[in-house]
């Protein structure tokens, strides 16, 4: 895609939604980081229903560590791979504590060193609780980035820095929220709304998919 075009395509999707939002729910960086390890092949909806619990439960490190792994599991069992997601939650919980005096660091390489946490994890923490312009690729992400010609990557991580060094510098901030919910709700895996879709006219895909 042109640079021109990706500038237009951006420009509406901020005109839009200026300031937009991911669905998770949380309250502090540490709760941030939970949730989205717990979004792994799970709906936001699906997390929102175990944390609005486990949170009142365990709201920082130190109280999840004392709620120990068992009863983590049995908070968020409804949530595929809950055994290894709570076995994550605790051992990130504890290492937070040991390393980091319960505080969610704001670099990359320490957040990867965290159980269960990836670059897509690290880079949802760092654009979300720290305001940095890092863009996290997940399902939504990698397939509109292809669809529109963003980038032709075949890993999520090549398509990171086509997205990277092609979106100008003033969307990347918002520029992951903005793919990921219009891949959520108009730009579907199967049926995209192509015919109420505000970008149609820069997306070479358009009612071809």
């Amino acid at each position: 895609m042109k640079k021109k075009d990706i500038t237009a395509l951006f420009t509406s999707f901020r005109q839009a939604n200026p300031e937009p939002r991911g669905e998770l729910r949380s309250e502090t960086p540490f709760q941030h980081l939970v949730a989205v390890v717990l979004s792994a092949q799970s709906t936001d909806v699906g997390v929102n229903r175990v944390t609005s619990t486990l949170f009142r439960h365990a709201p920082t490190a130190a109280a999840m560590v004392s709620l120990g792994e068992e009863a983590i599991a049995e908070h968020i069992r409804t949530l595929g791979l809950f055994h290894a997601k709570a076995r994550h939650v605790f051992g990130l919980s504890r290492l937070l504590l040991e390393r980091h005096q319960g505080e969610v660091p704001g670099e990359r390489a320490a957040l990867e060193a965290l159980p269960g946490v990836g670059r897509k994890t690290a880079n949802v923490v760092l654009n979300v609780c720290f305001g940095q312009p890092t863009l996290a690729v997940d399902t939504h992400v990698f397939r509109l980035a292809r669809r529109l010609g963003l980038a032709k990557g075949k890993t999520p991580e090549a398509v990171e820095k086509e997205l990277l060094h092609g979106i100008p510098g003033e969307f990347l901030m918002h520029a992951h929220h903005w793919l990921i919910l219009h891949g959520r709700y108009v730009c579907t895996a199967r049926k995209p709304k192509c015919d109420s879709c505000l970008i149609a006219q820069w997306c070479p895909s358009a009612g071809r998919v």
